[in-house]
């Protein structure tokens, strides 16, 4: 079984980024955060962080103790965008590319000779060099080359920074021996407790298990494919249906208000709504999350949300509604739902002084493509021609260029952030 797939994992790409644009910064313990402020989490950190246990996620608090003399770094989209583009021409130089898979990670199928070691790691080390002479030491990839893409992507995490590791059908299944359950793509916190309820608990055993065991676990034919994957095999799962588009931001201090928070919630919904008309996909229920904190007299902050309230607000420290839609995509009916659903949370034993909006979040869910779409008696056809319209007016001039009337204050409210798991673009509002 030949070598089939290449994929690229950049190595703590904000990180690295901060250290190519500023290079007093090169190899020195730094965070990426997304502002400066002790009660966030770092987004990504730089090796030298990394080896004193720093790392996405991290709360800020925790990371200055466990590494003394970290510096905070103000994540910076754009650049991350920037830098995202040019990898995708150096590799498209070289290889077509397959499936950029994020910000930071992009699969190229092999063809033909390419599929031969030897001309893979010659691919390889051509992206490599092409790589260095656009950004020197600061910018690395680590490269993983396999029988699948899953297997790929397995390989590219096994040796960073700047490695590159290869996974042959003869390495198999002894290469995959030390992994943990996580380590595999697809297993993340809710399928690793699916399989230990299955009794799958190490990688010995899961790659001992059936493919019936297999398919069980994961409730259908992507446990098949699965263990098909797992043996080097590269099959094919088909496309699978877009579930969810999601917004979310931590509000500044000066603007945690309810005033402010409605406000930002208004501006993720906008900016959801345009990415589910992009795709062309009709929503069928919003979520929206509040999380509150606790915020101490005098402007400082608490060292833990809700330390000290009153015991009955201590299971408010994330307020939650969900709503069921008729099919839709048109700012006007999302907006309406929206305003219902803030309404709803208005309970006077929260929005008391001192309790806090710190982050905000919507989530359109039950996703269905236009193909799928039902006709309905009550579609918004003029809400839907006004948003395409804004659509395609911002899109000949700009991000921000029009704009509902009631947005005219957000706009620093909740400002593009970094993309993670989706092909990042520009937005300048």
């Amino acid at each position: 079984m030949s070598i089939r797939w290449l994929f690229l994992d950049l190595n703590s790409f904000f990180a690295s980024v901060e250290q190519y644009f500023q290079p007093e910064l090169r190899h020195k313990p730094i965070a990426v955060v997304p502002m400066l402020a002790d009660n966030t989490s770092v987004i990504a950190a730089s090796y030298p962080a990394k080896a004193k246990g720093v790392k996405a996620g991290t709360p800020v608090r925790d990371a200055r103790r466990m590494c003394p003399g970290i510096i905070l770094v103000e994540g910076n989209h754009e650049r991350y965008v920037d830098i995202h583009h040019k990898i995708l021409e150096i590799v498209g130089s070289v290889l077509p590319i397959s499936a950029v898979m994020s910000i930071d990670e992009v699969a190229c199928e092999l063809m033909g000779s390419e599929r031969t070691l030897e001309k893979a790691t010659a691919l390889v080390a051509e992206i490599k060099a092409k790589m260095k002479a656009e950004f020197g030491d600061s910018i690395l990839a680590s490269v993983g080359l396999a029988t699948n893409r899953l297997l790929a992507k397995v390989a590219s995490d096994m040796v960073k920074p700047d490695g590159l590791t290869i996974i042959e059908e003869k390495d198999l299944p002894q290469k995959l021996m030390s992994l943990k359950l996580r380590d595999f793509p697809g297993i993340g916190a809710q399928m690793e407790k699916r399989l230990l309820k299955a009794g799958i608990y190490n990688t010995q055993i899961l790659l001992n298990a059936s493919r019936n065991e297999l398919r069980q676990v994961w409730g259908g034919i992507v446990g098949e494919h699965f263990y098909e994957w797992l043996r080097g095999r590269d099959t094919d799962p088909g496309t699978t249906r877009q579930r969810s588009i999601s917004h979310s931001h931590v509000l500044p201090p000066e603007l945690r208000n309810k005033e402010d928070c409605f406000r930002a919630l208004q501006k993720l919904l906008h900016k959801a709504a345009f990415r589910l008309r992009k795709d062309g996909m009709w929503c069928r229920r919003m979520d929206l999350y509040i999380s509150m904190m606790e915020q101490a007299p005098e402007g400082g902050r608490s060292s833990a949300p809700f330390a000290s309230v009153h015991p009955q607000h201590r299971n408010n420290l994330t307020l939650e509604n969900s709503v069921r839609l008729i099919e839709c995509q048109d700012d006007f009916s999302l907006m309406e739902a929206l305003k219902l659903m803030f309404n709803h949370l208005q309970r006077p034993e929260i929005w008391v002084e001192g309790i806090k909006p710190l982050k905000v979040a919507v989530w359109l869910n039950d996703l269905v493509p236009d193909a799928e779409h039902n006709l309905s008696l009550f579609d918004n056809d003029k809400g839907l021609k006004v948003s395409q319209s804004l659509d395609a007016i911002n899109a000949k001039f700009g991000r921000g260029s029009i704009y509902f009337a009631n947005m005219g204050q957000s706009g620093a409210l909740a400002p593009t952030r970094i993309a993670f798991q989706s092909t990042p673009e520009f937005d300048s509002d």
